[in-house]
């Protein structure tokens, strides 16, 4: 069976501070889980974590990644603005022009987020996050779709989005040009191979796709050889619990 999104996964200088912003803005509650760090739920059937992770690594650059959150009505959009700021989180500039709808936001801990204007029909029946825009090609991109069989809903100009097949956030890919990558991301995905599948197998099956397998092997956590290190096709890391 195919691996499936467990978590988006935030390395955090505070994390219990960064799951406090997180939790409010979005309005999700802990989950329960027995993993390191802190972790929030979403709500419904399509219930992947955000979990927020302990990490001294400096940050260098723009993330490669970053939430949309989408927004019912201008109110709403207003509200969701107001209650971030409140929360901790700081107006950026990263050259987005004074007639661009969204409005774009750091949170505590420097991540950037955008909070996107109501009537946006590619992002219409999401949820709360309508997207993971992610900074990368179209090949990266067609990896993902192949290695959660998540099916292509947008493919063109080199522009690449995937969403579940049971709907929710869509991750999507800007295409060229791409920014180097700097240092280790601080955000980055989190995949569960079901209990029934062959660790191995899957494992070799992402590596078919175009994953790379780390030196690193096994990262951080204690987990003992459960969670292991791989890189997506633009050099993203990413990491695949082996067991519950």
């Amino acid at each position: 069976m195919t691996s499936q999104l467990f978590a988006i996964c935030f390395n955090a200088a505070r994390p219990s501070d960064l799951a406090r912003f997180w939790s409010g803005v979005l309005g999700w509650q802990p989950a329960d889980g027995p993993e390191d760090g802190i972790a929030i739920l979403a709500p419904g059937p399509v219930g992947y974590r955000i979990r927020f992770l302990p990490s001294q690594e400096p940050r260098t650059g723009r993330n490669r990644a970053h939430f949309d959150l989408t927004s019912a009505t201008p109110e709403d959009q207003r509200r969701t603005v107001a209650r971030a700021l409140e929360l901790g989180a700081e107006h950026l500039d990263v050259g987005q022009l004074p007639e661009e709808g969204h409005v774009v936001l750091a949170d505590p801990d420097g991540n950037e987020f955008c909070v996107i204007e109501a009537g946006n029909k590619f992002l219409a029946d999401t949820g709360v996050i309508g997207a993971l825009s992610c900074d990368g090609t179209q090949e990266v991109g067609y990896f993902w779709s192949k290695a959660l069989r998540w099916p292509l809903v947008w493919d063109q100009d080199q522009e690449t989005a995937i969403q579940s097949p049971d709907g929710g956030t869509k991750i999507t890919w800007g295409g060229p040009p791409v920014a180097p990558k700097t240092g280790t991301n601080r955000l980055y995905l989190e995949l569960t191979i079901p209990a029934d599948a062959d660790p191995e197998a899957e494992l070799d099956r992402l590596v078919s796709l175009g994953a790379t397998r780390t030196s690193a092997g096994e990262d951080r956590g204690g987990d003992h050889g459960g969670r292991v290190l791989l890189l997506d096709p633009d050099g993203n890391e990413f990491s695949v619990r082996t067991h519950r």
